[in-house]
C-alpha cells in the first residue's frame, strides 16, 4: 500500500513540476520559438523560451495577466489559468508588422518601444543567421541604419548620425566597452564582438548620455550575448549549434559552436570561434584609382616596390581571429539569480592598408605599418533580484573588469626612418560598477542607478635599427595615466493617460584624468611632467511619446549628451604625415551636443507599415585637433625634423541634422518590401571660424528587400547603396587625402556613388540543419565606400551550413 502510494506520489509530483513548464510554437510551421518573451506586472516576473520553446511558468503563478511576445507574432495576453487549460502548449501566429517590439536600450530594462520617445533599431539573432556577417561591424551595417568605414579588412568603424569613434558609446551585457584611449580617428574595437555569440543587438540613436554616460553622443550600441539557459525538468537541458561558412572575396575559413547545458539553479554555456580571411579582392567594374598596381616587399634587405600580379587584390589585408566565451548562471531560488561571464577575442596582427596605399613624392610613405594583435578579455559577475523591496522591484549589479591591448608598427620606405621600425604598445585596465533598479509606481516606472569606472593605462614605445638590431629611443604614445568616471541617473516615465507617456532623465558625472609624462620628458619636455583634471558634467532629456491606437506612434524627443576628456585627447604624443606632431594638452573640458527629434510610425490595415524621423544635433565646445604653441613657437623639432605643433583643444562647434524613412509592404502572400533610407548633413568650425563638412557625417545610404518567406525558406534579392559626395562636400582633411578617394574631372579627389545587388537564401532542412548561401555584389562593382581605406568586397559568394543539436 505505502509503494503504490509513493508511487502516485511521484506521479502526480511529475505531473505538476511538468504543467510548470510551457512550449511555445510557430503556428504555421510547428517548429519551437526561441527568445519569446514572457512578463506580468503582478507578480512582477520575467523569462524567456529556450532553444525547445520552453519557458518556466512557476514566478507566473496566479498571474492575471501574462504578457507573451515575440517579434513578428501577434502578441499574446492570456492569465495563468488561461494557459494551464491550454495544457501549457501554445502558438504564436506570425504578424508581418506590429508597434510592440520589446527593447532594453533606453533604460537597460525590457520596454515597449512604441513606449520609448528615441529611435531605435534592432537586429535579432534570427537577421544574424540569415545575412551572415563576417564581422560584427558587418552586423551594424546589414541593418540598413548604421554606415561602415573601414581602413583595413580587420576593422570597421560605425558612423551614427554624423558622428563616430569616441562620439559613439558600446555596450557590452550592460558593460562599458569604451576605454580612455578611444580616439577621433577611425576604431575597430567593435569587431573584437563574435556576431555568432550575439543574442541580439540595439541601436539608440542620438544622446544616450542619462543611461550611459560619457562618450554617447552619436548614439549606443548594446550588444547582449548568448545566456545560459535553465533545465526546466530533472534532467540536463542540452543543446547548442554549429556553422562553418565560407565566402569567395577573401577565402573566408569561419567555424563556430556553442554549447549549453543547463540544470534547475545551474547553467553553462560555452563558445568558441574562428576566422581566417585572406587578402580581399575587390570588384572589376570601377575607378582605376582603387586597383592595387604596386605593394612593398623587403628582399635581400632592400625594399622594393614590386608589381601585383592581380591588381584587385588588395594586399597585404589578410588576417584572422578567435573568439572564446563562458558563461555560468546560478538560480538559487525564484528571486535571485548571479552570472558569470567571460569573454576574449585576439587578432593576428594585420597591416593598415589605407596607410600602405599613401605616396609621398610618388613613392609609398611607408615600408611596413601594421596593428599588433588586438586583445581583448573581459571578466563580468552579475547579480539580479526580482523581490519586491522599498527601493526597487528589480535590481541588477555588475563587476567587471576588461583588459585592452592594441600595438602598431610602422616603418617608413624612404627618409630618415626607413630603418628604424617602431612599435608603439597600449594597454589599458578597466574596472567598473553598475547597479541598476526599476520601481513601478502608480501611473509609471522609476529607473534610476549609480556607475563607477576607473581606467590604467599603459602605453610603451620602442623601435630598432633594422639593420643590426640596436635599439633607437622613441616616445611613448601616451603618459602613464588614470582615468575615471563616477556616474549617478534617475529616468522616470509617466503614464498621463492611456495614450500618453511623458519621459524625463537626467544624470550627473564626475570625471578625473591624472597623467605622468615623465617617459616622454626627453621627446616633449613639460613644465610640469605630472598633470591632473577633475570637472562634472550635468546632461538631462525630455520625451513625449503619443500612441492613439495599436497602430499609430507618434514620438519627440530633446536630449543632452556629452563627451569627457580622455587620455587620448590630453595625453597624446605622435606624429602625423608632412611633418605635424600632436602634442599633450591637458586643460579641456567637456564638449556637449543638444540634439531634438521627432518621428512617427504607422501601420495601414494589414499591408503597409512606414515609420520615419527627423533630428538636429548642436554640438559645442567640440575637442578638435588645431595648431597649438609651445613655448610660444608654432613649430618644434621631433624625431629628427622640424615639425609644425598641433594639439587636441575645446576649439569649435558643429551641427548635424537629417531623418530616416523606413518603409514595409506585404505584396502577396509570402512576399515583402523593405526599404530604408538614410540622409545627414553636418558641419563643424575650422580654424579660421569657416564651415567645413563634417568628416563623420556619412552621405545618403540606405537598402531596398524584395523577401520571400515560406515556411521554412526564406530568400530575400536586396540592394545596398550610397550617394556620392563630391570634392567641395568633403571634409577639409579627406580632401587631402588623395590616396583613399577617386578622381573627378578636374583630377579632384571624391566618392562616387555605389549600389550592389545581392542575394540570400537560408532553408532549415529540418530542426537540426539549416542551408544558408549567398551571392553579394553580383554585378562586381568596385567601390569604396566613404572614408574607407579598405575597397569592398568584389562578387562574393557565401555558404554556410547551421548544424543545431
Amino acid at each position: 500500500m505505502i509503494k503504490h502510494l509513493l508511487v502516485l506520489l511521484f506521479i502526480l509530483r511529475a505531473i505538476l513540476s511538468s504543467a510548470q513548464t510551457v512550449v511555445i510554437k510557430d503556428k504555421d510551421t510547428g517548429m519551437n520559438l526561441e527568445f519569446v518573451t514572457l512578463s506580468s506586472q503582478t507578480p512582477r516576473a520575467h523569462t524567456l523560451t529556450n532553444s525547445s520553446g520552453q519557458a518556466d511558468l512557476t514566478p507566473f503563478k496566479d498571474a492575471e495577466k501574462i504578457e507573451i511576445r515575440l517579434m513578428g507574432y501577434k502578441t499574446l495576453f492570456l492569465s495563468y489559468n488561461d494557459i494551464r487549460l491550454s495544457n501549457f502548449k501554445l502558438q504564436l501566429e506570425s504578424k508581418l508588422f506590429s508597434l510592440d517590439e520589446t527593447v532594453v536600450s533606453a533604460t537597460r530594462w525590457s520596454q515597449l518601444k512604441q513606449d520609448v520617445p528615441a529611435h531605435i533599431t534592432t537586429v535579432s539573432a534570427k537577421e544574424i543567421i540569415n545575412f551572415q556577417p563576417q564581422s560584427t561591424a558587418d552586423l551594424l551595417g546589414s541593418s540598413g541604419e548604421v554606415f561602415i568605414q573601414k581602413s583595413q579588412q580587420g576593422g570597421g568603424s560605425p558612423m551614427i548620425r554624423g558622428f563616430s569613434t569616441n562620439r559613439l558609446l558600446y555596450s557590452v551585457d550592460g558593460v562599458r566597452m569604451n576605454n580612455a584611449i578611444f580616439r577621433g580617428g577611425n576604431i575597430q574595437s567593435v569587431i573584437s564582438l563574435d556576431a555568432f555569440a550575439i543574442e541580439n543587438t540595439e541601436v539608440l540613436y542620438g544622446p544616450g548620455s542619462v543611461i550611459y554616460g560619457s562618450d554617447a553622443i552619436g548614439g549606443a550600441m548594446i550588444f547582449k550575448t548568448l545566456t545560459p539557459k535553465y533545465s526546466l525538468s530533472d534532467e540536463p537541458f542540452i543543446t547548442g549549434s554549429a556553422n562553418v561558412r565560407g565566402s569567395s572575396a577573401n577565402n573566408e575559413r569561419t567555424g563556430h559552436f556553442h554549447v549549453n547545458v543547463g540544470w534547475k539553479k545551474w547553467a553553462s554555456l560555452t563558445s568558441l570561434s574562428h576566422n581566417d580571411f585572406s587578402d580581399l579582392r575587390m570588384g572589376k567594374n570601377g575607378p582605376d584609382e582603387y586597383l592595387r598596381n604596386l605593394y612593398v616587399i623587403r628582399m635581400d634587405s632592400v625594399d622594393r616596390i614590386v608589381e601585383n600580379p592581380d591588381p584587385l587584390v588588395q594586399t597585404p589585408t589578410g588576417y584572422g581571429q578567435t573568439n572564446l566565451m563562458q558563461k555560468l548562471s546560478f538560480r538559487p531560488n525564484s528571486n535571485w539569480e548571479f552570472t558569470y561571464g567571460f569573454h576574449y577575442s585576439e587578432t593576428t596582427p594585420y597591416s593598415r592598408y589605407d596607410r600602405l596605399i599613401e605616396l609621398s613624392n610618388g613613392l609609398p610613405r611607408s615600408a611596413v605599418w601594421n596593428y599588433g594583435p588586438q586583445i581583448w578579455r573581459m571578466n563580468v559577475l552579475g547579480a539580479s533580484s526580482s523581490k519586491k523591496t522599498f527601493a526597487y522591484d528589480e535590481l541588477n549589479m555588475r563587476i567587471a573588469n576588461q583588459y585592452f591591448q592594441e600595438s602598431r608598427i610602422d616603418r617608413n620606405f624612404s627618409g630618415g626612418n626607413r630603418f628604424r621600425l617602431r612599435t608603439q604598445l597600449e594597454e589599458v585596465i578597466a574596472i567598473s560598477t553598475n547597479v541598476d533598479m526599476v520601481k513601478s509606481l502608480s501611473r509609471g516606472e522609476l529607473f534610476y542607478g549609480v556607475e563607477a569606472v576607473g581606467n590604467e593605462v599603459k602605453s610603451d614605445g620602442s623601435a630598432i635599427d633594422i639593420r643590426d638590431g640596436s635599439p633607437i629611443d622613441v616616445a611613448d604614445r601616451y603618459p602613464q595615466s588614470n582615468w575615471a568616471s563616477y556616474g549617478v541617473y534617475i529616468n522616470y516615465h509617466h503614464k498621463l493617460t492611456e495614450t500618453i507617456i511623458v519621459q524625463v532623465g537626467a544624470r550627473y558625472n564626475h570625471f578625473t584624468v591624472k597623467s605622468d609624462f615623465t617617459s616622454n620628458q626627453d621627446f616633449f619636455p613639460m613644465e610640469d611632467a605630472t598633470t591632473s583634471l577633475a570637472d562634472g558634467a550635468l546632461v538631462g532629456n525630455v520625451g513625449l511619446v503619443i500612441n492613439p491606437s495599436e497602430y499609430t506612434s507618434i514620438r519627440t524627443n530633446f536630449s543632452t549628451g556629452f563627451r569627457a576628456p580622455n587620455v587620448d585627447d590630453m595625453g597624446k604624443l605622435f606624429d602625423l604625415p608632412e611633418q605635424t606632431v600632436v602634442v599633450p594638452n591637458p586643460d579641456l573640458s567637456s564638449e556637449y551636443a543638444y540634439n531634438f527629434e521627432a518621428g512617427m510610425s504607422q501601420i495601414f490595415g494589414n499591408s503597409v507599415r512606414l515609420d520615419f524621423g527627423a533630428f538636429y544635433t548642436y554640438l559645442n565646445n567640440a575637442m578638435v585637433r588645431r595648431d597649438y604653441q609651445v613655448n610660444g613657437q608654432d613649430s618644434i623639432e621631433y624625431n629628427g625634423e622640424i615639425s609644425r605643433v598641433q594639439a587636441i583643444q575645446n576649439a569649435a562647434y558643429g551641427y548635424v541634422y537629417g531623418g530616416f524613412i523606413e518603409l514595409e509592404v506585404k505584396v502577396i502572400s509570402g512576399f515583402s518590401l523593405l526599404s530604408r533610407f538614410n540622409y545627414q548633413r553636418g558641419f563643424e568650425e575650422m580654424d579660421n571660424g569657416d564651415l567645413s563638412p563634417s568628416r563623420h557625417a556619412a552621405p545618403a545610404f540606405g537598402l531596398a528587400a524584395l523577401k520571400y518567406q515560406f515556411q521554412k525558406l526564406n530568400m530575400q534579392l536586396y540592394t545596398m547603396y550610397s550617394a556620392e559626395v563630391s570634392n567641395e562636400d568633403l571634409n577639409i582633411e579627406e580632401q587631402g587625402k588623395p590616396a583613399i578617394y577617386a578622381k573627378d574631372e578636374n583630377g579632384d579627389p571624391y566618392s562616387p556613388s555605389w549600389a550592389t545587388l545581392n542575394f540570400k537564401a537560408s532553408y532549415a532542412i529540418s530542426d537540426y540543419i539549416q542551408l544558408i548561401a549567398g551571392v553579394e555584389n553580383i554585378t562586381d562593382v568596385r567601390y569604396r565606400p566613404y572614408s574607407s581605406g579598405l575597397v569592398a568586397p568584389g562578387r562574393n559568394t557565401v555558404m554556410a551550413v547551421k548544424f543545431n543539436f
